[in-house]
């Protein structure tokens, strides 16, 4: 398999790469550093810090945020803690440049979920390492990235490493449940982020395909939550007697409707593009729709095709989970009211009340109350011409020259929606190659990350934030 890199990019390399091209440039600075030292380093951080038991809730997240300002003041990087709820706090560090470019944030969140300990091979909150991987709860999501962002800070710091750009690191309270952090930010504080170029955070995803290749997934787009209640109300009654309009059976007959419902196909330029991308890895006649994937939908067959793949659908329409479904708490009870959830995924530019339009078409009853029970917010995305975009490709390409990078449209929710409307441009991307079977353990028993993967991506992880600090 070969990647194609433009002409403009290898010369965009070359500039970056020559040294002396740049003041302070990475290229110069990267032969001098004590890597065996930091890389230990990283691996002794992430277990120390996973250890910090934040599952939220509570989360407990102030904690996790005197952890970093004691290794920031230690190393004399300014720091704040701020606190905004018992128990919960966010942390703000920032190193210096010249000033001549706008900054770059470092975003992660000192929450993880909650994890039941007796469905591990180690305590999910120990930190232990057992044949190449490091357990815990937050490994993947995302304590090891906060890790890697923190470790680029310490080591600029320390090697005092000229830049242009502001280096700003932040770390979020509850961004698992309710974003209060980030939004606490926005809202108390929106002076420490404005003004920023760049923004990179979770939400990208670098799968190992055996036999295939390897996808670096730069999250340039996210869709978003828009969960339902849809609710029936009739006459209950005693189970042995049937009543053939009850509140469950409405809301049955209702839901066999939603949950056989393919929504209208969207295809949005950087789903195009990922698809374009990933091509390669499939076979013939595949790959040569995917290169095509705009032609190749007019076709239904082909629609039905794509359809069926999990990976592949989420991308290309909103989506729609049965998720709950609530009626009566005793078997010999007709309830006279049913109700369900529903958790329904929009893409960037689709109307939520357009789709609760079409949502009550496909439902057919009106007595069928439908409500939307989450706070909806606007679905945004980032354009993948930037100098960070190009960066991340050279850096890859450097490290695996046959690693495929393309945009990715994120099926979860992340905090990159939040400041985006900012002005900010926002990345999903942490630079660690996963198996899909290592990768499905985010939010699941035995969550782990490859230690020589982590040793690895603090020096990609660093060229990445220098250069484009200095350009």
């Amino acid at each position: 398999m070969r990647v194609f890199i433009p002409r403009t990019v290898w010369l965009a390399m070359l500039v970056v790469l020559l040294p002396g091209s740049l003041a302070g440039a990475p290229g110069a600075e990267l032969p001098n550093l004590d890597w065996p030292r930091y890389q230990d380093e990283t691996v002794r951080l992430l277990q120390q810090y996973i250890r910090i038991d934040t599952s939220n809730p509570p989360g407990n997240e102030m904690a996790a945020a005197e952890f970093w300002h004691r290794q920031f003041d230690e190393a004399g990087i300014p720091n704040t803690i701020y606190p905004y709820a018992p128990g919960r706090a966010n942390l703000y560090a920032v190193i210096k440049g010249d000033g001549t470019r706008r900054p770059i944030v470092l975003l992660n969140h000192l929450d993880v979920v909650r994890a039941q300990p007796e469905n591990w091979k180690a305590p999910p909150f120990a930190g232990e390492i057992l044949d190449g991987y490091l357990y815990g709860r937050g490994a993947l999501d995302m304590k090891d990235q906060g890790v890697l962002e923190a470790m680029v800070m310490l080591i600029v710091q320390r090697a005092h490493i000229r830049l242009k750009r502001d280096l700003i690191f932040l770390a979020t309270a509850d961004e698992e449940v309710g974003d209060s952090g980030s939004a606490w930010i926005i809202q108390n504080h929106p002076e420490l982020v404005r003004g920023a170029k760049y923004l990179i955070t979770e939400g990208g995803s670098n799968l190992i395909y055996p036999g295939k290749g390897t996808v670096y997934g730069v999250g340039v787009a996210e869709k978003v939550p828009f969960w339902i209640r849809l609710k029936a109300t009739a006459r209950g009654g005693h189970g042995s007697i049937p009543i053939p309009d009850s509140a469950p059976n409405q809301l049955v007959r209702a839901l066999y409707h939603v949950v056989n419902w393919q929504t209208p196909i969207h295809l949005l330029p950087a789903v195009e593009e990922y698809f374009h991308a990933v091509a390669p890895l499939e076979g013939e006649p595949l790959a040569a729709q995917l290169r095509n994937i705009r032609q190749a939908l007019a076709h239904p067959d082909f629609v039905r095709q794509l359809s069926r793949n999990p990976d592949f659908n989420y991308q290309l329409r909103d989506t729609v989970s049965l998720t709950m479904l609530k009626g009566s708490e005793q078997t010999n009870v007709i309830p006279d009211t049913a109700w369900a959830q529903i958790d329904v995924r929009l893409l960037p530019g689709e109307s939520p009340q357009e789709f609760l339009a079409r949502l009550r078409a496909v439902v057919g009853n009106d007595k069928i109350k439908i409500e939307p029970l989450s706070e909806f917010r606007q679905p945004n995305s980032s354009p993948t011409n930037t100098l960070l975009y190009r960066i991340i490709e050279q850096v890859v390409h450097e490290y695996n020259p046959r690693a495929i990078v393309a945009p990715v449209l994120n099926a979860g929710y992340t905090e990159s929606q939040m400041y985006r409307p900012l002005g900010i441009i926002c990345y999903g991307f942490v630079p660690i190659e996963l198996t899909p079977e290592v990768d499905a353990t985010e939010h699941a028993a035995n969550e782990r990350v490859p230690v020589d993967q982590l040793r690895r991506a603090v020096k990609m992880f660093y060229e990445i934030v220098v250069r484009t600090g200095n350009q």
